[in-house]
């Protein structure tokens, strides 16, 4: 079985020389936030800013921003607090990734998190790349060159869905973090890991937006213009794919707000479509298509619009929302009087919650109506893809660490 190695360096290899690599990773113990980890992160943010190719891809720039020195510093800060004077927190041991396919960032994410926590790495990416995911590759190893213990500390592979490699793989680590969806965390999860490792999931997951209609209409053409690029943004990033980019928006005051509000909020994102001429791939507008015309027969749908690059069904009722991601601006739009009525129409299968027009107190309010686990991030429409060490409910750092006891010595 020929895999290719990514990290530290580029070449075909075999699954026994990827094994001999994690082998001869350095295993000493590093306490959380080394200087080397966060001085590497640093450069590596710097490449991405200055670098021409990773300039046409925004998301890039979102990860180069929060993986810069000063949010790592801010981010220690906010680790150390938490943990008690007599406990010390240590890194678990090699964590194996497996990152979506559909996401081109989410790979750094999670090996940034687990670096910082000061474990070894190996992480497995798709076959199929991307060009955000060849421009990140090609910087970390250019900025390896002058790390030389981060060399030997991570390794980065891309093999086919190859179960022999993932069974010895997950048979060497401490910690398995399985991105991807139910069929991969299934697939997966049906792999034997040591007794002593830990596994974190990120199954399928379901995201909305909801938006006070009557604050809405009170923004200035200017503003709803920036509400329209942040939800933009939201969206058509990763093509509506990622986890955290809403599919359905609720729209919360009485029926004739709601609707002036929805008019105009459509009508502006199809301006900043055209603004930033986004247009997706044919295979996407039919598979949009397709998703309107089932949405249409099998939904309580009221109303169907299509604006440039989005297609938006209105229904009456949102008892029976589907949860089905298809990706490429297509909309399920719902109105309801007020926050509370949200609540009944949640499930355990939703993630983020993007909002405008509600006060902190308002919010909070609504999560305490929530009578079952559902929600695990309610940001400001413009924030669903930045991500956070919270996600999903974990505390990410928590989870790639381990935490010794130490007990002074009573005289």
């Amino acid at each position: 079985m020929e895999i290719s190695l990514l990290i530290p360096d580029q070449r075909i290899i075999s699954l026994e020389d990827a094994l001999l690599l994690l082998a001869e990773q350095d295993t000493e113990l590093t306490a959380p936030f080394s200087e080397e980890v966060m001085e590497f992160c640093g450069a590596l943010s710097q490449a991405i800013f200055r670098d021409k190719e990773a300039a046409r891809f925004p998301e890039l720039f979102a990860l180069a921003f929060w993986m810069r020195k000063a949010e790592l510093v801010r981010l220690r800060s906010a680790f150390l607090a938490v943990v008690p004077p007599d406990t010390m927190a240590l890194p678990r041991g090699l964590v194996f990734h497996v990152p979506p396919g559909n996401v081109d960032t989410i790979f750094v994410y999670s090996w940034l998190l687990s670096a910082l926590a000061g474990n070894r790495n190996v992480i497995r990416m798709s076959s199929r790349g991307t060009p955000q995911s060849a421009i990140l590759l090609r910087l970390w190893r250019e900025t390896l060159q002058s790390t030389p213990r981060l060399r030997s500390n991570t390794v980065v592979l891309s093999y086919g869905h190859d179960r022999d490699v993932t069974a010895a793989l997950s048979m060497i680590c401490d910690v398995r973090v399985i991105w991807g969806g139910d069929h991969t965390v299934s697939e997966i999860r049906g792999i034997a890991l040591p007794p002593h490792a830990r596994e974190i999931t990120f199954p399928d997951r379901y995201s909305l937006a909801v938006v006070s209609a009557a604050r809405y209409l009170e923004l200035s053409a200017l503003d709803a213009d920036k509400l329209a690029a942040n939800f933009f943004n939201d969206v058509y990033w990763f093509d509506q794919m990622a986890c955290s980019s809403p599919e359905t928006v609720i729209w919360c005051g009485d029926v004739e707000t709601s609707r002036k509000a929805a008019d105009r909020f459509w009508t502006a994102l199809a301006a900043c479509n055209a603004r930033k001429e986004y247009q997706s791939a044919p295979a996407i507008q039919m598979r949009k298509l397709l998703s309107a015309c089932e949405s249409i027969i099998d939904l309580p749908a009221v109303e169907y619009r299509r604006e440039r690059d989005a297609s938006i069904v209105t229904l009456e009722s949102l008892d029976c929302l589907p949860r089905e991601r298809c990706g490429g601006g297509m909309f399920l739009s719902y109105r309801i009087d007020d926050l509370t009525q949200l609540a009944s129409i949640l499930k355990k299968k939703d993630q983020t919650l993007t909002y405008f027009g509600f006060s902190d107190t308002e919010l909070r309010k609504f999560v305490l109506s929530l009578r079952k686990r559902s929600i695990d991030r309610i940001v400001p429409i413009g924030q669903a893809l930045q991500f956070n060490r919270f996600w999903d409910g974990y505390d990410l750092l928590h989870e790639f660490c381990t935490f010794t006891f130490v007990a002074a010595a009573q005289i």
